[in-house]
């Protein structure tokens, strides 16, 4: 039964790492191919560096993962707090709820509506473009909200309540209350969310292509701008640089929360040995 489990166990990743193992192997192909190896070669990463608008879109994705992250995070982050402190329960699972809706809602719903939405703010105010970088920033903030908050309140509601009592007491002011007590104590949760949102941010395509305007373009936007022609190993290269910045990201949001258990256990652990003596 355990050999059973175990065969079962590695055919399910071969299954799902199979095509980056092959896109990661196509990305170093001597040859333009994209179905036979010819050999070992670097030189679709030169292409790659010296592609200008490839490079442009990057740094456009970049910049717009990095603000609607750290944006998402502080507002995201005053969200949960203001939630948990909420004493009526039925408010505060309602507003929970609404919180959740932009998570389950499909992508391609979510563009729509805020499209429509800006280019009737748009028409209102007689602006000259409807859709801009703003507009997207926008979207990528809303879309990243729901993921701070969700990572965030746990680690509120796990925090004793007393602290932020204790810290008034001994003469901090609510604002010094919250700089230092509660955001450390939260804080594991405020980078998980933040590493979360840039890397929904970072890979977001549908909700992007309804609301960036003609004169900024992303990296996913032009990646499927490219695959109307003949894909060629270059855009393997830049997905293999992709795969690995979310696999850096998602192993340092595992290590925080890793990091985070630790010291609760330890932390259990002294408590537990302190009451014993």
């Amino acid at each position: 039964m355990k050999k059973a489990n175990k065969i079962y166990t590695i055919l399910i990743f071969a299954f799902l790492y199979a095509p980056i193992a092959v896109l990661i192997l196509f990305s170093f192909n001597d040859s333009n191919s994209t179905g036979v190896f010819t050999g070992f070669s670097t030189q679709w990463y030169e292409e790659l560096l010296n592609d200008d608008a490839t490079l442009n879109a990057l740094k456009n994705t970049l910049i717009l993962a990095v603000l609607s992250s750290l944006i998402a995070t502080l507002i995201g982050t005053a969200a949960a707090v203001g939630i948990n402190k909420m004493k009526n329960k039925y408010i505060q699972q309602s507003i929970n709820t609404v919180t959740n809706i932009p998570m389950m809602n499909p992508d391609i719903v979510t563009g729509i509506s805020m499209m429509l939405l800006f280019v009737f703010v748009g028409g209102l105010v007689n602006a000259s473009s409807n859709l801009s970088f703003w507009t997207v920033l926008i979207a990528h903030i809303t879309f990243n909200l729901p993921y701070i908050i969700l990572n965030v309140l746990p680690k509120l509601r796990e925090m004793d309540r007393h602290l932020p009592e204790a810290a008034l007491d001994l003469g901090c002011t609510p604002m010094q209350s919250f700089f230092k007590v509660e955001l450390p104590a939260i804080m594991p949760g405020v980078i998980s969310g933040l590493i979360m949102a840039f890397t929904l941010s970072l890979d977001d395509f549908v909700i992007s292509y309804f609301t960036v305007g003609n004169g900024f373009e992303t990296l996913p936007i032009r990646i499927y701008s490219m695959t109307k022609k003949r894909v060629t190993p270059d855009m393997y290269a830049l997905s293999t640089f992709i795969f690995v910045a979310i696999l850096v990201l998602l192993l340092l949001s595992n290590f925080v929360g890793e990091r985070d258990r630790t010291k609760k256990v330890t932390k259990n652990s002294k408590k537990k040995a302190g009451a014993g003596k």
